[in-house]
């Protein structure tokens, strides 16, 4: 069962509703959901929340350094409270998603995706739960990393409001991750 949730993006106003955030945007919701505050967490460089559901507590993370760095937070976090990465769902943005689709799958690589890719190197593993969350591709030509850094349209907030509202729904199903059941209902997304 995951136990910990963690949300990739960038600290700092300017970065709040921007494509590369979609993971705290998603954490934010999901922190809204449940009733949860955040509160920073020097000794992991994070924003942290948790909560019950019955039996079960989670624990959510930020990680407060940027998204190249937001490995350490993570480790820190897992040996600290002793979690397996088989524990833990990364919540993350995916260019190579149309914008609001999302995947839920377990184990692979970074595909370039750096806050990925310093999880990984941290905790020695990729044997966690990824959420990818489509943000589509920039035109042809265009600066990448301008792009995951801009701010996402009205429309593309909404439409992550949607997905989101739907991903709390199926909550047990994330959480115990179930991928082929979660998958099949996000199939009709995108």
């Amino acid at each position: 069962m995951i136990k910990v949730i963690v949300g990739l993006g960038n600290p700092g106003l300017q970065y709040e509703k921007t494509r590369h955030n979609a993971g705290f945007i998603f954490l934010d919701c999901l922190a809204g959901s449940v009733s949860c505050k955040w509160s920073a967490q020097n000794q992991f460089q994070a924003e942290i929340a948790s909560f019950s559901m019955g039996e079960n507590k989670f624990i959510l993370l930020k990680p407060m350094a940027f998204m190249n760095r937001s490995g350490l937070s993570v480790g820190k976090l897992l040996r600290y409270y002793k979690f397996k990465p088989e524990e833990m769902l990364v919540v993350h943005d995916e260019l190579d998603l149309p914008e609001c689709a999302v995947k839920f799958k377990r184990d692979g690589g970074h595909a370039g995706h750096n806050g990925l890719r310093d999880i990984i190197a941290h905790i020695d593993s990729r044997d966690f739960y990824r959420l990818r969350i489509g943000i589509g591709r920039p035109t042809a030509g265009a600066n990448v990393a301008d792009y995951v850094l801009s701010n996402l349209s009205k429309s593309a907030l909404s439409g992550f409001d949607g997905v989101f509202d739907l991903l709390l729904n199926q909550f047990d199903l994330l959480v115990n991750g179930d991928v082929a059941r979660l998958n099949e209902k996000l199939a009709g997304i995108k």
